[in-house]
């Protein structure tokens, strides 16, 4: 087993995560591994170990810009986005210590390709509204939000 295994009961660890999660599942998290390789987190499904995921934050982007922007303003001020043509790391954990003193904790060293389509989709949405008009002329995605039980605003317009 990896060193880091061992440690875990000699890091300082706070309360809670980022996100909220208690401690213990915390050091459990650390103890499997599981803060060390690719996992979905967070609700409905997913272990809250405290990762967060700035790419989602950009996705977010046509749905809440006033909370989204500053917080992509607080991801760069924390250097998160290094000087990389992919913009952000896939994730950080704030609440994982990695032994260098960033406020970051731990940071992915990686870009994944499909954090990368919702993010420059999303950031045209917000610009243009391109995307949303798009899928509202597609007679193919009207039909299935209607089937879905979607009901009123813009699909009952589309007649």
């Amino acid at each position: 087993m990896p060193a880091t295994y061992f440690l875990v009961d000699q890091i300082e660890l706070p309360d809670e995560t980022a996100s909220g999660a208690p401690r213990q599942l915390v050091e459990e998290a650390m103890r499997s591994g599981a803060t060390r390789k690719y996992l979905a987190r967070g609700v409905p499904y997913g272990p809250d170990d405290g990762t967060l995921a700035p790419w989602a934050v950009v996705a977010s982007l046509p749905f809440a810009p006033e909370i989204v922007l500053p917080t992509i303003d607080h991801f760069c001020r924390l250097q998160l986005r290094e000087i990389h043509p992919y913009g952000f790391r896939a994730t950080f954990n704030p609440t994982f210590p990695d032994g260098s003193g960033s406020p970051c904790g731990w940071v992915s060293p990686w870009h994944f390709g499909l954090n990368e389509g919702p993010i420059v989709l999303m950031i045209e949405n917000y610009r243009s509204g391109l995307v949303w008009q798009l899928m509202r002329e597609c007679p193919y995605v009207l039909t299935g939000l209607r089937r879905a039980g979607f009901r009123n605003g813009w699909i009952d317009a589309r007649g």
